[in-house]
């Protein structure tokens, strides 16, 4: 009876043991998703792009630029096609500015816009200005691993916090253990149902770092269409501060 006794107590704690190690191995995914943010955003960054509109009945292209610093200030540049040249949207602080050339116009978005289409695009304004922050706007917990591409990911899931105006009921992100690149987002709604994917792919060489060079969103219900975003060209080390996000200087960057 002691030798069984003395058997089951070393198995429980070979057990705990284990399951100890499991955990400390496990990242805590908060401070996972900083180290996603510094890799796949940096202090500041220029971009340059193009989207593709892919619809059942026609294809739409748009080329872009983008300057960011932070997570508080970025500002895109729409340089074609030639109707729609000269579009800007800037994100500071917590105000998102639209300014549309053919009517010379600087607007301001209020939150409802946020979850409207960009441009018409897959993505929504929130998206590519990223009014939410993925540390502070969230609560996270860490789901669990699985393969992707290739490649070993974390599985981390978001919840919005209540005092948040995000559209989202619950956020999936699938980071890369390696690299800490982003492979692959799920927005599910209110409803627990999945809205829309968004897959990272092509990662190689991009500014002097290893990133994905294209993201391709699918919403759920339409999937016979999609947007695709490719990067042409990445700088992350712009010089650049606070006077370049302004109202003014929507109007003459180029």
């Amino acid at each position: 009876m002691v030798f069984k006794l003395l058997l089951q107590g070393l198995v429980g704690v070979l057990l705990w043991t284990g399951l100890t190690q499991i955990q400390a191995s496990q990242p805590n995914p908060r401070e996972l998703l900083r180290q996603m943010e510094a890799v796949m955003r940096g202090d500041a960054s220029y971009f340059e792009m193009t989207m593709t509109l892919q619809r059942p009945r026609y294809t739409r292209e748009y080329a872009l630029k983008g300057w960011e610093m932070g997570q508080d200030y970025s500002l895109i540049l729409i340089t074609a096609p030639a109707r729609d040249a000269g579009t800007v949207f800037l994100k500071r602080q917590r105000d998102i500015w639209n300014y549309v050339p053919t009517i010379d116009r600087t607007i301001k978005m209020p939150p409802s816009m946020m979850s409207q289409a960009w441009m018409g695009s897959d993505f929504s304004n929130d998206d590519l200005v990223r009014d939410a922050s993925v540390i502070d706007d969230y609560h996270h917990r860490l789901l669990r691993e699985e393969p992707v591409d290739g490649r070993i990911a974390w599985v981390v899931e978001l919840i919005p916090k209540p005092d948040t105006a995000i559209v989202w009921g619950r956020v999936l992100m699938w980071i890369d253990q390696q690299t800490h690149v982003q492979l692959r987002i799920e927005n599910h709604d209110q409803d627990g149902q999945l809205a829309s994917t968004l897959v990272f792919s092509d990662i190689g060489e991009l500014g002097g770092r290893l990133l994905p060079r294209r993201m391709q969103m699918t919403p759920a219900d339409r999937p016979d269409q999609h947007t695709l975003l490719e990067y042409q060209a990445a700088d992350f080390n712009p010089e650049l501060d606070e006077r370049f996000f302004t109202r003014q200087n929507m109007q003459r960057v180029r």
